[in-house]
């Protein structure tokens, strides 16, 4: 399973464990039956999605990068839970948001031009993902199927997949390939709320604070007046919002255009056979974020979609196009690139009428090719000579770890394995000129996961006695698109995508979540429902079940000894666990643990926290 995936499923998971899963699900149904909203801010201010924005970000890799005020979610892991939520309350009751902080990264496909990024605070983000928690049931409710970029359990994967689809299976061999300039910095504001509006989000106050929001002053620039920082947590969302007009538009043109006969919905075909005889322009979108294709049937359709597409984005969301790289390609001629990909049609025999038949062929795109090079040449580096505190071990682990992503994102390819080959080339070259008498056949035995993809390879190499995963070692799989089932905000939807908690007890989880430890911070408290779902409701030495008058989070390292109240200094265990941990009497430790029945790793387990805890005596 992919990081991404993992991650989505957590969060998934999270809502659950702070009973906001429920309203979640209401909103997304209210929003189906196209009901509107008048008191967001109410469901935003309440302590269980204010808890769980905290679990949901604090997971976030930019959770430690600081914004103006220079703090990360370590500064906020020390707040109290009520004051935590007294402040966001009072921060939202008149709301003016704090500064932006601006940096600047390289951009992928120019590496000599970069793209800006805004980076909020840390309680900022917070802020936002409070809102995102409600907005973003009411807004999937809305979204068109084929938009694929920042939303739940959709991917890069299913955009190919519906991108293959309309090119193989349904013979579409003209694409309008269509780049928004600058998209990010050119969301029209006041366009922007009424978009919000016609989805029924038409709570005044919220949208006072997301206008307010959206013109947050940018630390040595000044205050916007357009467009939507990336780097904020709700920006991707608001990008959504802004282009589904445009999906819906496109589809307008042709799949959900009004016929006078009435076709069943479930079997599109009829209704597409009878538009095909009249002069209606068959059309397509897939989109990916601001990355989209039109997928056409003929070249003079496209022509005129591509013109009109233009026109409309300019006159009704003020986006402008990049002349340069839009453009309408023949896919049976040239490749399309779309989400660091090359997509193309080739011959492969006859269909049983007699047409010639075309199927796709997908190589990893030039860009994406030299970014991997020039990456994996890098940690080759890093290998040979590791930086700072970082072990040759920890080098070979970084490195494994960056090819075993780019084989996960790029395998969908068809030719992935002859693109990996070709990469690969020049890697060994360099690992050879650099490692001359380093590089072994054999060493220690790789983790299960090194093991199972890459064990029958004969590429498999170890360095440091560490094997390093073999960047030729890729094979291709097909790209599926997801089920129309998989949904996070249905009951149905989400057996999908994983199986409800089993043997925890949901009463005491909701139990633990509402009534936090007094003066313990929002970190502490957060950790406990954690390590209660992982532990499965049972004592982390014993094994018995944990009831609430006698269950205690024990810090392994002590407070006082520099301990900190992070995930893996916690553990839950009962009381009679609890108090053999502090017993500084190994005579007493013994007798008390031979009472209790514990085995032998039990009683390992036990003494390990115990020669920690009473280090203090």
């Amino acid at each position: 399973m992919t990081t991404e995936k993992k991650l989505k499923r957590q969060k998934l998971r999270n809502a659950e464990y702070y009973d906001f899963q429920a309203i979640q699900d209401e909103l997304y149904e209210q929003s189906k039956r196209n009901e509107v909203f008048t008191n967001l801010v109410e469901l935003i201010t309440m302590r269980e999605n204010i808890g769980l924005a905290y679990r949901n970000i604090k997971k976030n890799k930019g959770s430690k990068t600081a914004g103006v005020d220079k703090k990360t979610i370590d500064d906020l892991a020390k707040w109290e839970d009520e004051q935590l939520i007294d402040y966001v309350r009072t921060r939202l009751q008149c709301y003016k948001p704090q500064a932006v902080r601006r940096v600047e990264i390289l951009k992928d496909n120019d590496p000599t031009k970069k793209r800006p990024l805004g980076i909020p605070t840390i309680m900022e983000r917070l802020i936002q993902q409070c809102i995102l928690q409600v907005l973003e049931p009411i807004c999937e409710a809305k979204f068109f199927e084929r938009s694929n970029g920042f939303r739940p359990n959709r991917s890069a994967e299913h955009a190919i997949s519906q991108a293959h689809k309309y090119m193989q299976q349904s013979g579409l061999h003209f694409v309008i390939d269509i780049d928004i300039r600058s998209f990010f910095d050119n969301v029209n504001h006041a366009k922007l709320i009424k978009q919000l509006w016609t989805m029924g989000i038409r709570d005044k106050k919220l949208l006072s604070i997301i206008s307010e929001m959206l013109k947050a002053e940018i630390a040595g620039i000044g205050f916007p007046e357009q467009g939507s920082p990336q780097g904020s947590v709700i920006s991707p969302l608001f990008s959504n919002v802004v282009l589904n007009e445009l999906d819906w538009w496109i589809a307008s043109q042709w799949e959900t255009i009004p016929t006078q006969h009435r076709y069943n919905l479930k079997y599109k075909g009829a209704k597409y056979t009878a538009l095909r005889r009249t002069n209606l322009k068959e059309c397509y979108i897939v989109r990916y974020a601001d990355d989209f294709k039109i997928f056409c049937r003929k070249r003079s359709d496209a022509v005129k979609l591509f013109k009109a597409t233009k026109q409309w984005l300019m006159e009704r969301l003020g986006l402008e196009i990049s002349p340069e790289k839009s453009k309408i390609v023949n896919l049976k001629r040239h490749y399309s690139n779309f989400l660091g990909f090359r997509l193309k049609l080739h011959k492969k025999g006859k269909k049983k009428n007699g047409d010639q038949r075309y199927t796709v062929k997908s190589h990893i795109s030039k860009k994406a090719e030299k970014k991997i090079k020039d990456k994996t040449h890098e940690l080759v580096k890093e290998i040979q000579r590791p930086q700072g505190a970082q072990t040759g071990y920890g080098a070979v682990n970084k490195y494994n770890a960056y090819v075993i992503g780019v084989h996960n994102y790029y395998a969908i390819a068809t030719l992935v394995n002859l693109d990996f080959s070709q990469i690969a080339f020049g890697v060994r070259k360099s690992l050879k000129a650099r490692f001359k008498d380093g590089i072994k056949r054999a060493g220690k035995d790789p983790p299960n996961y090194v093991k199972e993809r890459y064990g029958s390879s004969r590429e498999l190499r170890y360095i440091y006695g560490t094997a390093i995963v073999p960047l030729a070692y890729v094979r291709h799989r097909v790209a599926l698109y997801k089920k129309k089932s998989i949904n996070k905000y249905t009951e149905i939807g989400r057996e999908e995508i994983h199986k409800r908690l089993e043997c925890v007890d949901i009463d005491m989880l909701m139990y633990l979540m509402r009534n936090p430890e007094k003066g313990q911070s929002i970190e502490y408290n957060d950790n406990r429902l954690s390590l209660y779902a992982a532990q499965k409701g049972k004592c982390a030495v014993s094994g018995a079940i944990l009831e609430i008058e006698a269950m205690y989070c024990h810090h392994k390292k002590p407070l006082v000894l520099g301990g900190e109240d992070k995930y893996n200094n916690l553990i839950l265990v009962t009381k009679a666990i609890h108090e053999l941990v502090h017993e500084p009497d190994k005579s007493t430790f013994k007798l008390a643990a031979a009472a209790l029945l514990l085995d032998k790793r039990q009683v390992e387990k036990l003494i390990v926290l115990n020669n920690l805890a009473v280090k203090i005596s």
